[in-house]
């Protein structure tokens, strides 16, 4: 597994599926435990992940950060964190449908590889490919769906928050679910 992974870490580097490849510092393919079983999925990387080849390091990886401390979860111990795009769109916009296709073949393995039992997608653009074309974060938010025994949940995108603060209090309420679904399904992503 891990020969495969790291080969399919070194030829995203090497992708040219899509015209993102043209502006990119970076293609920024994941980061965490690949012996989890809980998969967090944004959309694009940003500005700081581009440089930085990582995904939510800038101030919406540090809310993140802190809202999965909260919950007892470290993107460097129990969780994995990737996105949909993995490379940046020029001026943060959100990625095309055709750079979202460009990709997903990068995620399915990813998939395919780690066997998650949760996936929790943050933001819209990962819970309309993911979960529902129709999902919509404000109403739907939380609530869990199963699809060929993975259990998925979308919440709010860490930069939303920073956008809507109000929104932190229902964001938070995801991520305390979120643990009760772990603690659920594989509690051993907490011995790890």
């Amino acid at each position: 597994m891990e020969q495969l992974w790291e080969q399919m870490k070194m030829s995203l580097q090497k992708c040219e599926r899509c015209g993102l490849c043209r502006t990119r510092t970076q293609a920024v393919w994941g980061v965490g435990n690949p012996r989890t079983r809980v998969l967090l999925v944004g959309e694009a990387p940003g500005k700081n992940e581009d440089e930085q080849g990582e995904p939510f390091v800038g101030r919406s990886g540090q809310l993140l950060d802190k809202m999965l401390a909260v919950v007892d979860l470290d993107r460097k111990r129990n969780i994995y964190i990737t996105n949909i795009v993995k490379c940046r769109p020029p001026e943060n916009r959100d990625p095309a449908p055709e750079e979202v296709a460009a990709c997903l073949g990068y995620l399915r393995e990813q998939t395919r590889i780690l066997e998650p039992r949760i996936i929790v997608c943050l933001g819209r653009i990962s819970a309309t490919r993911i979960i529902d074309p129709g999902f919509k974060v404000t109403r739907e938010h939380g609530q869990w769906v199963e699809k060929g025994g993975i259990h998925m949940m979308g919440t709010f995108h860490p930069a939303a928050l920073l956008r809507n603060p109000g929104n932190k209090p229902a964001a938070l309420a995801d991520f305390l679910g979120l643990r009760e679904k772990i603690r659920q399904l594989c509690p051993e992503v907490y011995e790890l």
